[in-house]
């Protein structure tokens, strides 16, 4: 499982707000929080209606969910369009739970008392550098998670939102001369599946911890099943053997230099001499201009021991740390980008 959110990086971002819009943007992404987790936008689908009637379904207080939903109008985000009427907007729509854009799950996940607090404590990581969430809990927010089976509940929702971005790969790689494709640390294996859909000469293994394969299962369509294994276990300890090409959407990211090249170590050491690895990770260029993944880097600051989001260069050190040369790194329409490499001669 990862920690980012490829689909949620801003093509552009909002460079004319005020610096006192900056300051107060947070209370924002609380009102966005409170109506997501009440699903307001779920009730509002089949046309407009009065707070009272979205007070009594989500038992609130009437007067108090009105101020919320005219200050996120304000924004585009619902529309007033009768005196304590509201609609749903282009914005809005996105909030849906079945929305093909949905962002509902990772707007919940944002707002979860647990990721807000670590978030609040952004000066300890700060000081420290160390993970503001570790330092409050004791653990990792996957250990947290799997001792707060609701809360994980509410991340593989949240990580799946970003599926969308598996078009993106699909359409900037050529995995035609792959014939077995092993998916380290993919989930429920949406990427996979869809790089199966596509190759149908292809064979796959995905391969996660024991419980993330066994939720894995239930989810697959059973033409694509039949073409692959479901192989749980642990990739610091061992990942499946001699595949052709071994895939890693977001992994590498979660974890720091040292725990990140011992993951690509034991690909180094299952794949075939002719095999390729391919990492699919934001790259943070340089210069000042704008990526949603520089904040994306913050998150994996305070989230996880660790976790970056790499340069390049940053790239080629631990890919050399591991026995790899990268061949090269091709963009897509989006921030994420597919680093290919293959063993150093």
């Amino acid at each position: 499982m990862t920690l980012s959110e490829s689909t949620y990086t801003l093509s552009n971002a909002p460079f004319n707000m005020t610096a006192m819009e900056w300051v107060h943007a947070y209370w924002m992404s609380r009102c966005v929080y409170v109506v997501a987790k009440l699903g307001i936008a779920d009730l509002l689908k089949d046309g407009s209606q009065h707070c009272d009637a979205l007070a009594a379904v989500t038992n609130t207080h009437s007067d108090a969910l009105y101020r919320i939903l005219r200050a996120l109008a304000s924004v585009g985000i619902f529309a007033e369009i009768k005196p304590r009427c509201f609609s749903l907007t282009t914005l809005a729509d996105c909030l849906q739970s079945n929305a093909a854009e949905s962002v509902r799950a990772i707007a919940i996940l944002r707002g979860e008392e647990h990721y807000y607090k670590a978030w609040g404590n952004l000066m300890s990581s700060l000081q420290t550098g160390e993970s503001a969430f570790e330092h409050l809990y004791g653990m990792d927010l996957f250990e947290y998670n799997d001792q707060n089976p609701t809360q994980g509940e509410i991340f593989d929702r949240a990580m799946a939102e970003s599926e969308e971005t598996n078009p993106l790969v699909l359409a900037a790689y050529d995995f035609s001369s792959i014939s077995n494709l092993v998916d380290i640390g993919g989930g429920k294996g949406s990427l996979l599946a869809s790089i199966l859909q596509a190759y149908s000469n292809m064979k796959g293994v995905l391969f996660d911890r024991p419980d993330v394969i066994e939720r894995a299962k239930n989810s697959w369509d059973l033409a694509v099943m039949n073409r692959c294994q479901f192989v749980g276990g642990d990739f610091f300890e061992n990942i499946p053997m001699a595949a052709d090409a071994y895939i890693l959407k977001h992994i590498i990211q979660d974890w720091d230099d040292q725990r990140a090249s011992a993951i690509l170590q034991r690909c180094h050491q299952a794949m075939n001499e002719q095999g390729r690895l391919l990492v699919i990770d934001f790259v943070i260029p340089p210069g000042n201009e704008f990526y949603g993944s520089k904040f994306i880097d913050i998150n994996m600051l305070i989230m996880c021991p660790g976790g970056r989001i790499r340069t390049e260069e940053e790239f080629q050190k631990l890919f050399e740390s591991a026995g790899f040369n990268i061949t090269r790194i091709i963009p897509t329409e989006s921030e994420v980008s597919i680093i290919e490499a293959v063993k150093a001669m």
